[in-house]
């Protein structure tokens, strides 16, 4: 038998197409309602981590290719909202008998590294690849990837409201799981449904990523989490982008703090 048991429905059951959320028009996700009276909405931040739950703030740590440094205004914590967090602690808990568990690389994120990657190093990487990137597709293509800072309460940047997390799966206190590429790689392989669509169907690589990242889809998805459509690694639940793309009538968070 397998080492992944009956995680292995999981492992082959496909990623859907994500195109119809990728060509979404450009502001769609700040139109949606956040719940300012719900009981979420004051739900405070706590480490994930006083839950049992593994990971290393990627952007504080030296050793987080490519950028090979601690980024300035970064925090050693990982920081959620304690729905979020027991929503975790149940994917946890349905990993464990398999050896697995997830591995957190961000959760609340300071408004100084969103502005720093959103603002700088984002479009300079991109423009080293493509000079001819620039203007409003250049604009285009950084928010593929990293939100604006927020300055609208009305729109937060995901991770400014403590439910937005990037993550991944790993052997219990060992080694991840091989998803494919970088956590953070800017480009169109890190797409949440790239392997389904563009692997090299005779290489093990890809159908490794591509059952790996099936996994953590569906894992997270089961726990009501939703996935970004341009990132393996991305989950929510309770922003903007989770009630557009679960049907909710709102959000449940706004800004949790700067």
């Amino acid at each position: 038998m397998s080492a992944f048991g009956s995680l292995e429905e999981l492992r082959a059951r496909p990623i859907p197409d994500q195109s119809p959320i990728r060509n979404k028009p450009a502001g769609w996700r700040a139109k949606i309602a956040i719940d300012r009276r719900g009981a979420a909405f004051s739900e405070s931040l706590i480490d994930i981590r006083t839950r049992g739950i593994a990971g290393e703030n990627f952007y504080h740590a030296p050793r987080n290719p490519p950028y090979w440094r601690r980024i300035e205004g970064s925090v050693p914590d990982l920081l959620a909202r304690q729905s979020v967090v027991d929503h975790l602690a149940n994917v946890n808990a349905r990993l464990k008998p398999f050896g697995l568990e997830l591995h957190v690389f961000d959760a609340w994120r300071p408004r100084a590294v969103q502005a720093y990657f959103h603002d700088v190093w984002v479009p300079r990487e991109l423009q080293k690849r493509d000079p001819a990137l620039t203007g409003d597709a250049l604009a285009r293509e950084v928010g593929r990837y990293w939100s604006a800072p927020t300055t609208n309460e009305d729109a937060p940047a995901p991770h400014s409201t403590g439910s937005a997390l990037d993550l991944t799966l790993r052997w219990i206190a060992g080694d991840p799981l091989w998803m494919g590429s970088l956590f953070d790689d800017a480009s169109p392989i890190a797409h949440r449904d790239r392997m389904e669509t563009h692997g090299d169907p005779m290489s093990f690589s890809d159908s490794e990523a591509r059952a790996n990242r099936r996994l953590l889809h569906w894992i997270m998805n089961n726990e009501g989490f939703v996935g970004y459509s341009e990132e393996w690694w991305h989950f929510s639940y309770g922003d903007q982008y989770w009630a557009g793309i679960s049907g909710a009538p709102a959000a449940l968070y706004g800004k949790a703090k700067d």
